[in-house]
């Protein structure tokens, strides 16, 4: 897909520098970047819905299978 867009002169001038001592073009420079922020907004969104979920429920280990656990450790002498 074409697309416009405005960026300011010195962020345009760095890109064209980058795309270049990359070897790739404008465009793939452009794609490259925005697929990378799209990813780490997408990973954000993953960590708050799961902090909203620890939030709203008790992640502690139930006390009885904690000891139920311990038990079924085989005991060593040291």
């Amino acid at each position: 897909m074409k697309t416009a867009i405005s960026i300011p002169d010195p962020i345009f001038e760095e890109a064209e520098g980058l795309a270049t001592r990359l070897g790739m073009s404008r465009s793939q420079l452009y794609a490259t970047a925005v697929a990378q922020f799209v990813e780490a907004h997408r990973e954000e969104a993953i960590l708050a819905a799961l902090n909203e979920v620890y939030a709203e429920n008790d992640s502690a280990v139930d006390p009885v299978l904690n000891q139920l656990q311990w038990l079924a450790l085989p005991h060593e002498e040291w």
